[in-house]
Parts: structure tokens; sequence; C-alpha cells
């Protein structure tokens, strides 16, 4: 029997663990910029974070784990020409 829920055939897609943790994280991030503080900006940074977390562990994509583990050629520090 495979295990469907953790595999991950796309660099930008999430397993099901990624998933959940994504929303769980970002509904937390959410809930702590809902309270009120003294600086309202960082309200409305937390709560713009955690709702971007959430809505990426909803959909299932990551733009930035994209950028981070895509092609390893493409990710090398080495120029194009390095051996």
């Amino acid at each position: 029997m495979s295990d469907t829920h953790n595999a991950a055939p796309d660099p930008g897609q999430l397993t099901f663990a990624q998933r959940a943790l994504y929303v769980a994280g970002g509904l937390l991030l959410a809930a702590a910029g809902a309270k009120p503080r003294p600086n309202p900006i960082l309200n409305v940074v937390a709560l713009a974070a955690g709702g971007y977390l959430a809505w990426r562990g909803a959909e299932g994509s990551c733009p930035v784990k994209a950028s981070l583990t895509g092609n390893p050629q493409t990710a090398s520090l080495e120029g194009p020409g390095a051996a």
C-alpha cells in the first residue's frame, strides 16, 4: 500500500503534513494578529502573513518552496560553466 498523502511530485507542492502545518501555523499567526496591540501595523502584518500561510496550506502549493527546492542546476551557486 503506497502512502499518497506524503508524496510531493512537484517542487512547489506541499505534502499532507506540510499543508497541515501551514494551515495551523497561519491560523495561529492570524489569531495572534487579531489581538489588540499598541502597534496596529504589527496586527495587520500578522493577519496578512497568517492568512497567506493558511491559504497556501489549503491550496497545497507554495512558490517559496518551489524556488528553494526547484531544479538543483538552477539553485547552484556556481556559474553555468563550472565543472
